[in-house]
């Protein structure tokens, strides 16, 4: 009997009887895109999966009937287009590819479908997937983010990023010392924010009521948003541990979340 929380080490008969309509599957989704001179273009995808393992591992052993896909890794990176490097995928392509693994889910046992979402530029697609895929196929379906966003506040935080702190900055940057420090240049690493927009009452990042179209070069070259320079491995650690408590946490809920009220069932 195996031990593994990943449906795709499983064969197919396996998968099968292993899985049921309490099942929840769990697809991380990240990108390959340009994260300045200092981070590795796999950021994205790395930090997905890396947070989607140990979430699933820690909610399995907990009880949780959780499974993990393969992350998709190539996804909507369209800011990050003038960057080479980045690959990416055209919303329509994204979304036909979307409906098409979530047909292929529904063809299984499992009922829930998670996506696990390390890059921003997927959150307003998934959101659509989300519905899609729900009236297409019946699945209970849910995007959270793989980890927590954070931007630097200065002092033993790091250097200031004024809120405006979402891209190969602070908090992306510590949290690949910490998981693959080799991949880290951090010579390399410069601050580049976007000081005007931080005056603002409504627009900016980080939950700021008014949102806006960007390209990540519309702020300079480097394709940063945010302060990597007083990045560090101990601070990535934190938010590692931080955001991977949380996700156990919403898998748990999922577990237990239904559409149908008590009254209703």
């Amino acid at each position: 009997m195996t031990s593994t929380r990943k449906l795709a080490e499983l064969s197919g008969t396996a998968a099968t009887a292993a899985l049921s309509a309490e099942s929840i599957i769990v697809i991380p989704t990240g990108a390959i895109e340009h994260h300045g001179p200092h981070l590795p273009l796999s950021t994205d995808a790395l930090l997905a999966e890396t947070y989607a393992t140990a979430a699933v591992e820690r909610a399995a052993a907990a009880g949780l009937d959780v499974w993990l896909l393969p992350t998709l890794t190539y996804t909507k990176s369209d800011e990050h287009h003038w960057a080479p490097g980045t690959i990416w995928l055209s919303w329509e392509t994204l979304m036909a590819t979307l409906v098409d693994i979530g047909r292929s889910v529904a063809a299984t046992p499992a009922r829930k479908l998670v996506f696990m979402n390390g890059h921003g530029g997927n959150g307003a697609l998934l959101q659509v997937a989300n519905r899609e895929l729900r009236r297409r196929f019946g699945l209970s379906t849910f995007t959270m983010s793989a980890g927590i966003q954070t931007a630097g506040s200065g002092g033993d935080n790091g250097a200031d990023e004024l809120g405006l702190g979402i891209h190969a900055g602070h908090g992306e940057t510590s949290l690949v010392l910490h998981v693959r420090p080799d991949l880290v240049d951090m010579s390399l690493a410069e601050r580049n924010i976007p000081e005007h927009i931080a005056g603002m009452e409504y627009i900016g990042f980080n939950g700021t009521p008014v949102s806006f179209g960007w390209l990540s070069n519309d702020f300079g070259p480097s394709g940063v948003i945010g302060d990597p320079t007083g990045a560090s491995a101990e601070a990535g650690a934190v938010i590692f541990e931080q955001s991977v408590t949380r996700s156990v946490a919403a898998l748990q809920e999922i577990g237990r979340f239904s559409h149908a009220g008590p009254s209703d069932v």
